[in-house]
C-alpha cells in the first residue's frame, strides 16, 4: 500500500454517523441536546458543591472532580463532531487527531481512577467510621485527586506519543465521529506491535487494578453492612453507596461494550454506537444519578436556584 507523505498537512476523515443529510440533522440535534444537558448538569453539580459548605466533604470533593472530568471527556469529542456535521466537513488535522486521542485517554483514565478513589472513600466511611475523619482529611483527599490527574496524564502520554512514530497509508478514513485510537492504528502502514504492547500494558494497570480495587472495596463494604443489626442502619449504609455503584456499573458496562463490539465484529457501526453511549450518555446521566438519589445535593441545588432567583428579582 502506498504511504502518505509524512508532513504536517496530513488529515484524517471522520466518517461520522451517516451520509444522509436528514439523518445528519437529526444526529446534530441529538448530540447538541445531550452535550448541553451533560455540561449543564455537571456544572451545576460542581457549583452546588463549591457553594454549599455542607457539601465540603471527601465524597462530594471527589464527585466535583468526577464532574469536571466528565465535562472534559465529552468536550474532547462532541464539539468537533458537531462542527463537522454543521459544516459538512469530515476533516480533522493530524495534530487535532493526536490531541483528541491524548485528552480522550486522559479523561477516560481520570474517570476510572476517581471512581476507584470514591469506592475507597465509601469503604473507609462504612468499614472504619471512627478513623474516617482522621484518615480522609483534606490534605489526603487533595493528594488522591491530584495523583489521579497526574497518573492519567502520564498514562496517556505513551499511548499518544507512540502514534507519532507510525506511517499512514493513503486511506485516512476513520469510521467514527472522533479519533478513536484503535481505529487510527488500523490505518497505519508501519508495524503497530509497540503501540499494542503499550496500550494493553497501560490498560491492565489503569483499568484492571482500579476495577479490582473497587470490587475489593465493595466486598468489604457489603460484608460490614451484613453485620449491621438494624434494618435502618443497613439501608442508610447502602444508600450512601447506591449512586456510586450505579455510576460504576454504567461506566464499566459501556466501556466493556465498546471493547466487545470492536472485538466481535469487523463492522465499526456497533462500535460507534457503543462509543456514543460511553462518551456521551454516561457523563450525561451521572449528574441525574447523584442529584436524584441524594437529598443533600437536591437541597444544595434548590438553594442555588433560589439565590439566582433573588438576584434576578
Amino acid at each position: 500500500m502506498e504511504r502518505e507523505n509524512q508532513t504536517g498537512d496530513r488529515k484524517f476523515l471522520l466518517l461520522g454517523f451517516t451520509e444522509d443529510s436528514d439523518l445528519q440533522s437529526f444526529f446534530f440535534g441529538l448530540l447538541l441536546s445531550m452535550y448541553l444537558v451533560s455540561i449543564t448538569g455537571n456544572l451545576l453539580i460542581v457549583l452546588a458543591i463549591v457553594s454549599d459548605h455542607h457539601l465540603h466533604t471527601p465524597m462530594y470533593f471527589f464527585l466535583s472532580n468526577l464532574s469536571i472530568a466528565d465535562i472534559g471527556f465529552t468536550s474532547t469529542t462532541i464539539p468537533k463532531a458537531l462542527q463537522n456535521i454543521h459544516t459538512q466537513s469530515k476533516l480533522i488535522s493530524f495534530t487535532g487527531c493526536i490531541t483528541q486521542i491524548f485528552f480522550f485517554i486522559v479523561f477516560g483514565c481520570l474517570d476510572n481512577l476517581l471512581l476507584t478513589v470514591m469506592a475507597y472513600d465509601r469503604f473507609m466511611a462504612i468499614c472504619h467510621p471512627l478513623h474516617y475523619v482522621v484518615i480522609m482529611n483534606s490534605c489526603f483527599c487533595v493528594m488522591l485527586a491530584l495523583g489521579s490527574w497526574i497518573v492519567s496524564v502520564m498514562s496517556s502520554l505513551p499511548e499518544t506519543l507512540t502514534v507519532l512514530r507510525l506511517s499512514f497509508c493513503t486511506n485516512m478514513e476513520i469510521p467514527h465521529f472522533f479519533c478513536d485510537l484503535p481505529e487510527v492504528l488500523k490505518l497505519a502502514c508501519s508495524d503497530t506491535l509497540v503501540n499494542n504492547i503499550v496500550i494493553y500494558s497501560i490498560t491492565i494497570v489503569i483499568a484492571g487494578f482500579p476495577f479490582s480495587g473497587i470490587l475489593l472495596s465493595y466486598s468489604r463494604i457489603f460484608s460490614s453492612i451484613l453485620r449491621i443489626p438494624s434494618a435502618g442502619g443497613k439501608y442508610k449504609a447502602v444508600s450512601t453507596c447506591g449512586s456510586h455503584l450505579l455510576v460504576v456499573f454504567l461506566f464499566y458496562s459501556n466501556g466493556l461494550g465498546v471493547y466487545l463490539s470492536s472485538a466481535a465484529t469487523s463492522s465499526s457501526r456497533m462500535s460507534l454506537v457503543a462509543s456514543l453511549m460511553y462518551t456521551m450518555v454516561t457523563p450525561m446521566l451521572n449528574p441525574f444519578i447523584y442529584s436524584l438519589r441524594n437529598k443533600d445535593m437536591q437541597k444544595a441545588l434548590k438553594m442555588g436556584f433560589r439565590a439566582k432567583q433573588r438576584i434576578h428579582s
